[in-house]
């Protein structure tokens, strides 16, 4: 995505909409590591005693609220957001997991689940408006405008050895698909031609990846993390206008919205 369609995107969309175009993007759906040796074979360091569920209500307590992470709105993911499991078709079945992930599906034998949108609030420091940004007045404006980041956190909550294997098949598909796979979701398909392992900590275990996708020739780059703690699995999936749209701006892992939701977890 070029900085002339995100414009031309911008003209025909309101600031709040625009935000959660990682939404548009990535798809997402609702339901209101650390072990070198691990990554390579797909174990998890599961836990000495089964964990026991988080019910719906106890979930809910524990997922990511307004205010619990300084700079960015918070709210639930809707209806518009809903993408079925067996809406998510990949061209490699090994992937599968991954495609999970990045859309916010939960994997099987989940006993309840969560899901959040979190998004950066634009700076109030006399900055270009993003108004200005979409009139075209100005690159430091477009970049300084965009330069906001989405993330949508998916929390499921598993009974006994589920979480951990759960965790467990998403660390060996990113393992098996970091070349690159497609996912196809409701006819649309997403190229994705690389995963990269980034450094992240937290819960019991924790991984994080770039994901490079391609449209036309244009690559963007989002970041997909995975938290467990004990039972409890969460996924974040963050993506940056500015960066997909070619700018040169600092992207990096949700680190805050994944600490936030770390602790309220412990």
């Amino acid at each position: 995505m070029r900085a002339t369609a995100v414009r031309r995107t911008a003209l025909a969309a309101s600031a709040a909409a625009l935000a959660l175009l990682a939404t548009a993007c990535s798809g997402s759906s609702d339901a209101d590591g650390k072990d070198e040796k691990g990554a390579a074979n797909g174990s998890s360091s599961a836990p000495k005693t089964p964990a026991k569920a988080l019910t719906a209500a106890e979930l809910e307590k524990a997922t990511l609220a307004q205010g619990d992470v300084k700079g960015t709105k918070i709210t639930k993911a809707g209806p518009a957001d809903e993408v079925p499991a067996d809406g998510i078709k990949v061209d490699k079945e090994a992937c599968l997991p991954v495609a999970h992930a990045m859309f916010g599906v939960a994997q099987e034998g989940a006993v309840a689940t969560t899901k959040r949108k979190v998004i950066d609030e634009p700076k109030a420091d006399g900055e270009k408006s993003l108004e200005d940004a979409a009139k075209g007045e100005g690159a430091d404006a477009f970049k300084d405008a965009f330069n906001l980041t989405s993330t949508f956190v998916a929390l499921s909550s598993y009974e006994g050895a589920a979480g951990p294997d759960a965790f467990a098949a998403l660390k060996k598909a990113a393992a098996d698909c970091a070349g690159g796979f497609t996912a196809t979701v409701a006819g649309t398909p997403t190229k994705v031609v690389s995963m990269t392992e980034e450094k992240i900590t937290g819960g019991d275990e924790a991984l994080a990846w770039t994901v490079t996708s391609e449209s036309d020739g244009a690559t963007a780059p989002v970041k997909l993390v995975a938290l467990r703690k004990g039972g409890s699995v969460a996924t974040f999936f963050a993506f940056n206008l500015a960066a997909a749209g070619g700018e040169d701006v600092t992207f990096e892992l949700p680190t805050a919205v994944v600490a936030a939701q770390d602790k309220k977890l412990a």
